[in-house]
């Protein structure tokens, strides 16, 4: 995505930006006209006069009050914005667990650049010994970035972090005031405990939606038509608490042999199954085509 070096001290390290998303991975619907079948495109009206104005007339401005505007122009606003100088800044290393993932924003993979391999495995290593992550700054599209670098892997990530002042203090939230019950941890204690992973393994989970949206659009593509699942009865509220905590360790104790189960049997046939649903979607994208 793009190329930076990283500075602390006197040491600059030339690194490379990767996007840590795969491209594509998200399905983007589109406004069509359905008498014609077209795209169409955003077009921008001035609701005073109804009129359309054309993109490259306009300026950008912040509203101060209601209805009034702050207008800047583009040399103003070339002075007010940071330059991209795309130098990742080391400010101070502090230790990972510090950093609470409620400041996380975007992630971005750093690998080397060329003459930064040596410089950029011994900071990597050195990080990952004292399991700290660096606080920086990174000046890039008009705006001066707070991010983090943390180990990963046998290398680097950059995570953008949100300032301190975007962050809403918690203590605004009500989360209500209750006497727990030593029974009633007990049981909840037993619940978390039989189902504990003491490894985090996101790959057994899937976009259950996306997977969805897929097998619908190949059916349209197909001609065939959406039929919608019948939508589960709403539950009703818990009234018992303890009853519904012996009840809930009761269902997860007969549950977790036949979970463990289907999850392997699942495992052993998601290549194959995955592999089929692509080769059908590629084909019926191809008859799609050529009418």
């Amino acid at each position: 995505m793009a190329t930076g070096t990283i500075s602390f001290g006197l040491v600059a390290i030339p690194v490379k930006l990767y996007s840590t998303t795969v491209t594509g991975s998200r399905i983007g619907l589109n406004w069509i006209n359905p008498e014609t079948g077209s795209r169409v495109r955003m077009r921008y009206q001035d609701p005073s006069t109804e009129e359309l104005v054309e993109r490259a007339d306009l300026v950008k401005g912040y509203e101060f009050a209601k209805g009034q505007y702050v207008i800047f122009t583009e040399e103003e606003l070339e002075e007010v914005l940071f330059k991209a100088t795309h130098s990742i800044d080391i400010k101070e290393f502090v230790p990972l667990e510090q950093v609470d993932p409620i400041h996380f924003e975007k992630a971005y993979y750093l690998g080397s650049d060329i003459g930064g391999e040596r410089p950029y495995q011994l900071l990597s290593t050195v990080m990952r010994e004292k399991n700290r992550a660096a606080l920086a700054t990174y000046a890039a599209r008009g705006k001066n970035y707070l991010v983090m670098l943390r180990p990963f892997e046998n290398g680097l990530i950059m995570q953008q972090l949100r300032y301190a002042s975007e962050i809403r203090a918690f203590d605004e939230i009500e989360v209500g005031d209750a006497e727990i019950d030593k029974n009633e941890l007990a049981l909840a204690e037993q619940i978390v405990d039989q189902i504990s992973n003491d490894n985090f393994e996101p790959g057994q989970y899937h976009d259950t939606a996306r997977e969805r949206m897929e097998a619908i659009i190949g059916n349209k593509i197909e001609g065939q038509e959406i039929s919608a699942a019948p939508e589960e009865e709403a539950q009703g509220q818990i009234i018992d608490l303890m009853e519904a905590l012996k009840k809930s360790l009761a269902e997860d104790s007969d549950s977790k042999p036949a979970r463990k189960a289907a999850q392997r049997k699942g495992s052993a046939k998601k290549p194959t199954q995955k592999k089929a649903a692509a080769g059908k979607a590629k084909a019926t994208a191809r008859r799609a085509r050529k009418k």
